[in-house]
């Protein structure tokens, strides 16, 4: 048996998005541009698609655009949005504890003489938003937050974004990375207030290979994957049926966000309680992050040999975030932890598939772990 406690990288495609998938390779292997009854059938289960997606964003379908990963989705909304405004100002204002697919591009942006200023986190993981708030001014372009922190689940002030940018007369449009948020928070524009989202497939338990992007005003982004004009320009290639579709069934599954939510908080619950005690665990998230994330460390053991331990016991967790591997936490770092804490912490990530059996199996080898190997203070 395999307890898969590693949600946060990567979600097991459910059923339905299986079944979509193997209904795209059937019957729907047509490129949804081509003018012919296999080609239409296929742009039919796109548009399909789109409406799925759309629905669980809470937007219109003709505001939201396919990409080929959330990393793209996130690139062309920076390059893309900077282009755009780039006549009206020249700085860009976010948190330096952002993805590596947001923080790459701004910091590329930052090498080409663009101004940024990124706001650390307190040591609980939340933005102090008088400081975010402040540093918005009339050069400010570009404001970018994530919605909720990839390493320990802290939810971060994104609808407060709006009212400081008119309070400082800023031109700025508002990116939320949501692609930790989407299926577990509400994360439409009318919750968030947020130009432009950028959500990913493979979070929500659909395919690796799609993402997706929300835009307010289609205008406000210029599109930088050139080719031919797919996704109304904005994405250029042909899409990705099998994996799209797969998006759109996953979605459909993931409607009842309260409810999940609700379930998953009564597992980070359990799981938190039983360790709670364990005099060498810390836990890292704060107590108000989302229940999908809980970061911990094992003081005295290095995270991956943590790692380790787990995965010869059919466990799966990460040594922070999985998708830049062989670094020492940034997020960590940003918000002030020791060397100590940050050296031997590791992410436990949930879904609405894990169960309270597994949660015993983790609690246990977290214990024996702890035991066997941890610091005691």
């Amino acid at each position: 048996m395999t307890a898969y406690f590693d949600n946060s990288a990567t979600t097991k495609p459910c059923k339905t998005a299986i079944e979509a998938v193997n209904d795209a390779l059937n019957n729907c292997w047509g490129n949804p541009s081509s003018l012919h009854q296999v080609g239409l059938d296929a742009s039919n289960k796109l548009k399909f698609a789109r409406k799925q997606v759309s629905k669980l964003l809470g937007v219109n379908e003709n505001t939201f655009y396919f990409t080929s990963s959330g990393t793209t989705a996130n690139n062309t909304a920076i390059f893309g949005a900077f282009e755009k405004m780039k006549r009206q100002g020249n700085k860009i204002v976010t948190t330096a504890i952002e993805h590596p697919s947001v923080w790459e591009p701004i910091k590329y942006l930052e090498s080409k003489g663009v101004q940024v200023i990124r706001i650390s986190p307190d040591k609980s993981g939340k933005i102090n938003e008088d400081e975010f708030f402040s540093a918005i001014d009339k050069d400010t372009i570009l404001v970018s937050c994530m919605a909720v922190n990839n390493e320990v689940g802290s939810i971060l002030p994104v609808n407060s974004i709006r009212a400081a940018i008119k309070r400082n007369g800023s031109p700025a449009i508002i990116h939320s990375d949501c692609i930790q948020a989407l299926s577990k928070i509400p994360v439409t524009p009318k919750a968030l207030d947020a130009d432009i989202i950028t959500v990913s497939g493979h979070k929500i338990h659909a395919l690796k290979g799609v993402g997706g992007i929300y835009i307010k005003n289609k205008g406000s982004v210029k599109p930088y994957i050139l080719g031919g004009g797919q996704e109304q320009g904005l994405h250029s290639g042909t899409e990705a049926m099998p994996a799209i579709l797969s998006f759109g069934a996953a979605a459909e599954e993931a409607m009842k966000v309260s409810e999940n939510s609700l379930y998953v908080s009564g597992l980070k619950k359990k799981l938190v309680e039983a360790i709670s005690d364990i005099p060498c665990v810390t836990v890292n998230s704060p107590e108000d992050a989302i229940p999908y994330i809980v970061n911990i460390s094992i003081l005295g053991l290095p995270s991956q040999p943590i790692v380790n331990f787990m995965d010869e016991k059919g466990i799966c967790i990460s040594a922070g975030s999985a998708c830049k591997m062989g670094h020492r936490s940034p997020v960590l770092t940003a918000m002030g932890l020791s060397p100590e804490i940050i050296d031997s912490a590791v992410r436990i990530s949930l879904s609405r598939y894990n169960t309270e059996e597994e949660i015993d199996i983790l609690t246990s080898a977290i214990k024996e772990a702890a035991e066997k190997y941890g610091k005691k203070r």
